[in-house]
């Protein structure tokens, strides 16, 4: 899990009529294993988790699993603002068969430094799985600093962070103060190149549920440093990225899913339905990239 790299799929949960769509699900974790996606990450934000009831949340990551059967590593979310939820939850998907756990930073609760040490240690102390710490203080109101990084980073099972802070000189930061083998993660397609230009290892990415191929071919590129080649495909998913975050994500990706007739695209209250603008950009994105007619 300390060599986790590349185009790691931040997967949608489908729905139908309310209810996950287990038979879709599966679908699109098989195209995206064979697509050549380095990794999946079940349950996270993308996953619409916060909809999600814990049985559902642990039937989504069986589902990965068992689909994936061992393929490409599963990292599941298990993050959570109560650190006895979270430890339960990672718990729960290593009986499950999960690879790594993604854990976010404390969301509403606004956690101090020294909270946020706490709480990764103590999930650190009640797991023997891999952790990767998602830092996104756009999401959560609390970012930590890199100092806490580097210090966390001395910890054996915490292998990464999922950096989606949209500040590049982090990583630079990142890189020299964190241990040697501690891998970054861009937690934002757009500058997802850029990333791994600065010391970056990979990307948790929306657009490669929709282009799989593609992001994979783009996070390949990048890692034999071969960044020419990185900027053409950049060049090419750039709109794409942008559609998909012209509203309230994951509706955008999933309306995009819809027209692909991988899924549906209904998302759970309070999420709603991309505006017509919205879906008119992401139509023009597929067009472009020849995802649809």
């Amino acid at each position: 899990m300390n060599q986790i790299k590349g185009s790691i799929t931040a997967l949608v949960t489908p729905f139908k009529d309310g209810r996950i769509d287990e038979d879709a699900f599966q679908k699109m974790v098989n195209i995206q294993v064979d697509a050549g996606t380095h990794a999946l990450v079940p349950v996270g934000t993308t996953g619409e988790s916060a909809t999600l009831s814990d049985p559902e949340h642990e039937r989504v990551v069986r589902l990965c699993v068992e689909a994936v059967a061992g393929r490409t590593p599963v990292i599941a979310g298990a993050g959570s603002n109560d650190t006895a939820y979270a430890i339960s939850m990672a718990q729960r998907v290593q009986e499950f068969g999960a690879d790594g756990i993604l854990a976010v930073t404390g969301y509403y609760n606004r956690p101090n430094q020294a909270g946020l040490i706490g709480h990764y240690e103590a999930l650190h102390s009640a797991t023997d799985m891999p952790i990767i710490i998602y830092n996104i203080p756009a999401r959560t109101t609390v970012s930590l600093s890199v100092e806490t990084l580097a210090r966390l980073s001395e910890l054996p099972r915490i292998v990464g962070v999922k950096d989606a802070t949209a500040d590049l000189a982090r990583v630079a930061l990142q890189r020299i103060y964190c241990d040697a083998d501690f891998v970054q993660l861009s937690g934002e397609d757009m500058t997802a190149v850029g990333f791994n230009a600065m010391g970056g290892r990979g990307c948790i990415s929306v657009a490669s549920n929709v282009a799989p191929a593609l992001c994979a071919q783009m996070q390949d590129a990048t890692l034999r440093g071969d960044f020419a080649a990185a900027l053409a495909l950049q060049d090419r998913l750039a709109p794409l990225m942008e559609a998909l975050f012209c509203d309230a994500s994951p509706g955008p990706t999933k309306y995009a899913l819809s027209l692909m007739g991988l899924c549906t695209n209904e998302v759970r209250l309070p999420m709603t339905s991309p505006s017509d603008a919205a879906k008119a950009k992401v139509r023009a994105a597929l067009e472009g990239l020849g995802l649809i007619d």
